[in-house]
């Protein structure tokens, strides 16, 4: 709550027959000529202004800000709400719980512990794509989420009841991001204070990095961490700089036969070759108008795949159509039109009084130019243009196939692979007898690559066979694409084109359908197109995440035994935003991102081997051959069965009773009281070992001595690699864990369905079956060395002989560590197996912040070196020193850090000491953010 108003800014607004309580910008000369995004950032400046953690001078800096310059001011920003997702959520609502327990035990009021700030969760994550391609998917797949997932819905409906300000959106409804824009987020926020309704931009943080999907809709918000989140909860601001603002301007209009997704594929590389890790992006120029809402979207979704903190679109008429698409409430529509217009939020460039913002970078895109593209096969940023996808695949597969083959095919010569002409039926995808072939030819002189074909019966008796490059996963799925009707009834109607010619999915192909709410549902109703969808296999498998964070559930029997039997490198395509090694499935090896039609297109075609302008899809009952340019839906007849497919009685509907939940839902046993009753016997959740033994004041820090590595990764090691994810295997050390507590195989879950329990969390940090962990060159997965012993071993195992002998832990990494999604786990596990400190040379924004928020130090290589070029090698003992000084109320920039090898000689650099705020180095000092929390709240 303010307390200050050195500027005289509050003042009245008056908006039909209400009246509101508003911090004027107007009142501040400087802020006119700000970004967007940090005008909204000013007015939360002026509104939350106390003179202590705010104070007048931070308002001042944002009005002077420099462009130009590198960010160095600190501010204090308190998000309006915090959205998160049932992965994330359930560990944020059991420290929540652990926290009043804790209150209780160092003298305060468990009741102060309750979000101070709304806080929404939708259950999106724990949906499985075990059934597909049949009628009853949705039905059964959501059965088998409530029997897998019982104790962790109690827990929430628990959490729903016992806590103030918190919903739940239950399972089967949408995504979080696309439930986010076309219901929770507000456009501006109202909420009384002090018996005043006061209105403020709506602003919001999630525990999802892809919350900045509603940056579309004009509303400040960004992904950060659960702990992170759980803080705002409770009041806390976040600590952050006045960052670089990258002003993205947008012209022309998309072409015939390009989608959203293509855009925004092609937006991601350009921002990620820029380099906007860090920094807000803004879109602006007269180009924005062109742009539809739900495009919008899908680029602020991207966000996190370029890197930037936001990716954000300004307030205008668009936003306002789409508000009232969605049901908004009429005065909710007015309220933002009118603030916006008010505070100089609104963007209109033909306006008289209109000012252009200054911005710190400025890049442009011609929309026009942009071209058919997919990406992969293993990060969001490589895009490949369509006509150059199988080029490029043959040159990928290379990195997947084992050594001799691939040995083998590069070695080949060329006049072998002429004998073998483009019009070979093996190249065009037919099932011709290969024995004639080299093992290693594809045919054709675009695409020549590795082959291993292997003859296998499917389940309902399809004589086929499988081989590298084959197409396993055709999904339709993510908030990215699902929450776009121009490219979700683009695919539709390619679908009702296909089938009108006769073309069929490949046998071998697992195909999906989950869109990202209803209202997708009802639109393809009305229009009449899921026969066409379901015809080729695409039925409804469930309204969640899915495919794109793992969820895929297993591929057919037959098809995983020949893949694993045979070591095939076969593929997945999806419509989502992520594709990094792993995550998709644990028998897929690569992995591309496309738009739902091109999903639709690659599941027709069966392979990535495979030209759309040259070769067929098939061919008609009259033998004439279908190519992908004859089924492709015009721009037209997509946009006329928008008009009339879609209305805001649709959203009205689906939203109407959202908090509700079916009679699943409803039925389920909750449990009462204001502290959970924890079971010792829970497999699913359990009371993590945060605050034991913690007192009202913290134990001074300590230097680290004596350290040893337990692992050392080169460049772009993501928070997959790190955080547990995906399915947990048997011989494990989590499915080890389970099968000791009782569980059966077959309900071992997922590892985001157990992150409530952090002893199975633990268990599969680092365990990514794609790590490479440089202590075992030629080894992939959770293993490491230990140093105490000389063994090989899992690094979970690793840990707990440290532990034991008392050692701790370091982390060597190359660039860009952590990068991906903010997974709160990655330095909560990281925490938990002992690692005091990361020494990387460089890191991802969030998971720097989370490492910090559990204590862990982020460190960085001198500029311009690594632990290669200082010859670590990651057997030495490591020594830190310097970091005593924050004891003194300091944050020193560097700390030195000796490496002593087994032979005595030693390793001595200054590592860059990341923690780059006041704040951050309070929540070190405190052994993290939520200890800092505790003792602030039991201190008040």
């Amino acid at each position: 709550m303010s307390s200050v108003d050195t500027f005289r800014s509050k003042g009245t607004l008056e908006v039909g027959d209400a009246s509101y309580e508003v911090y004027r910008l107007s009142a501040v000369p400087g802020l006119e000529r700000l970004p967007f995004s940090l005008k909204v950032l000013a007015e939360n400046l002026l509104r939350t202004e106390d003179g202590a953690n705010v104070t007048a001078d931070h308002v001042r800096a944002i009005a002077s800000w420099d462009p130009a310059a590198e960010p160095s001011t600190e501010i204090q920003f308190t998000p309006g709400r915090v959205v998160m997702q049932d992965f994330t959520g359930v560990p944020c609502v059991v420290d929540l719980a652990t926290m009043r327990e804790a209150v209780a035990e160092l003298g305060g009021d468990p009741a102060r512990i309750n979000p101070l700030a709304p806080a929404e969760l939708v259950i999106d994550h724990s949906v499985q794509i075990d059934v597909f391609g049949r009628q009853d998917a949705f039905e059964r797949n959501v059965e088998l989420e409530y029997q897998r997932n019982r104790e962790r819905y109690q827990f929430l409906r628990w959490g729903q009841t016992a806590f103030d300000d918190f919903k739940v959106v239950p399972p089967g409804t949408g995504i979080v991001h696309q439930v986010n824009l076309e219901y929770l987020a507000r456009g501006v926020m109202t909420r009384e204070v002090d018996g005043v309704l006061r209105a403020y931009p709506d602003t919001c943080v999630g525990t999802d990095s892809h919350t900045t999907m509603v940056n579309g809709l004009g509303v400040l918000g960004w992904g950060v961490g659960g702990i992170e989140a759980e803080a705002a909860m409770l009041g806390q601001p976040v600590s952050m700089l006045i960052p670089r603002v990258v002003g993205f301007k947008l012209s022309g209009s998309i072409p015939a036969g390009v989608t959203a997704t293509d855009v925004v594929l092609t937006i991601t590389q350009q921002l990620r070759e820029h380099g906007v890790v860090g920094k807000f992006v803004e879109f602006y120029g007269a180009g924005v108008a062109e742009v539809p809402l739900a495009n919008r979207a899908t680029i602020g979704n991207m966000s996190p795949e370029f890197g930037s903190t936001c990716a954000i679109f300004p307030v205008d008429d668009v936003t306002l159509d789409y508000l009232r698409l969605t049901g908004r409430p009429d005065a909710q529509v007015a309220l933002v039109e009118a603030y916006a217009k008010e505070q100089g939020l609104w963007h209109d460039p033909t306006s008289a009084d209109y000012v252009e913002p200054v911005f710190s970078e400025y890049l442009e895109l011609d929309l026009s130019t942009v071209v058919p593209s997919i990406a992969g096969p293993k990060r969001p940023q490589d895009r490949i243009e369509l006509t150059a996808a199988k080029e490029s695949f043959a040159t990928s597969i290379l990195d997947y196939v084992g050594d001799d083959e691939a040995a083998a095919f590069s070695g080949l010569d060329e006049s072998v692979a002429e004998t073998f002409p483009a019009s070979d039926p093996i190249a065009a995808g037919e099932h011709a007898d290969s024995s004639d072939a080299p093992a290693h030819v594809a045919g054709g002189d675009v695409a020549r690559r590795p082959h291993k074909r292997v003859p296998f019966t499917t389940e309902d008796g399809t004589e086929t066979e499988l081989d590298h490059g084959h197409v396993v996963i055709a999904s339709i799925t993510s908030c990215t694409n699902t929450s776009n009707p121009s490219v979700m009834l683009a695919a539709a109607l390619l679908a009702k084109n296909a089938v009108a010619k006769g073309l069929t999915v490949k046998p071998w192909v697992k195909t999906s359908m989950a869109p990202g709410s209803k209202v997708v549902s009802d639109y393809y109703e009305k229009a009449g197109l899921w026969p066409y969808l379901e015809k080729l296999g695409f039925h409804l498998v469930g309204y969640g995440c899915a495919t794109c964070i793992g969820n895929s559930g297993p591929l057919p029997e037959e098809v995983s035994a020949v893949v694993n039997e045979h070591d095939l490198s076969v593929v997945s395509v999806l419509s989502g935003n992520r594709n990094f090694e792993g995550r998709i499935n644990p028998d897929v090896k690569m992995n591309y991102l496309a738009s739902p039609p091109l999903v639709i297109a690659y599941a027709l075609a069966g392979t990535m081997d495979f030209d759309f302008e040259s070769e067929p899809l098939g061919t008609t009952e009259a033998g004439e051959p279908v190519f992908l340019r004859d089924i492709w839906p015009a721009p037209q007849e997509v946009q006329a069965t928008i008009d009339r497919s879609i209305d805001s009685a649709m959203f009205t509907k689906d939203y109407a009773d959202v908090f509700a939940g079916d009679e699943r839902w409803q039925t389920l046993p909750t449990p009462e009281g204001d502290t959970f009753a924890w079971d010792a016997s829970s497999t699913y959740v359990r009371k993590p070992p945060y605050f034991e033994g913690m007192g009202t004041t913290p134990e001074p820090v300590e230097d680290i001595a004596g350290a040893r590595v337990l692992a050392k990764l080169g460049d772009s090691v993501t928070t997959d690699h790190i955080s547990p994810a995906g399915s947990i295997k048997a011989d494990s050390p989590a499915g080890r864990y389970l099968a000791e507590h009782g569980v059966e195989r077959r309900d071992f879950n997922s590892y985001g369905s157990r992150r409530g329990n952090h002893e199975v969390m633990i268990r599969g940090t680092f365990a990514n079956i794609r790590l490479r962990n440089q202590l075992v060159p030629g080894v992939e997965g959770g293993v490491t060395v230990n140093h105490l012993t000389g063994e090989q071993t899992t690094i979970y195992d690793a840990s707990v002989a440290y532990a034991e002998a008392g050692v701790p832990l370091v982390v060597l990494g190359g660039k860009e560590y952590g990068s991906g999604s903010s997974r709160d786990w990655a330095a909560k596990g990281t925490r938990l197996l002992g690692v005091r400190a990361v020494i990387a040379e460089s890191f991802e924004r969030i998971h720097r912040s989370n490492l910090i928020g559990m204590g862990v130090l982020p460190l960085q290589f001198p500029a311009g070196e690594s632990a290669d070029s200082l010859g670590l090698v990651g057997t030495e003992t490591f020594d830190v020193s310097g970091v005593t000084a924050l004891n003194e109320g300091t944050t020193p920039s560097t700390v030195a850090v000796r490496a002593t090898r087994a032979d005595g000689s030693v390793v001595e650099f200054d590592a860059v000491l990341r923690i780059d705020t006041p704040g951050e180095a309070d929540y070190y000092r405190n052994g993290g953010i939520l200890q800092y929390v505790l003792r602030s709240l039991v201190a008040s």
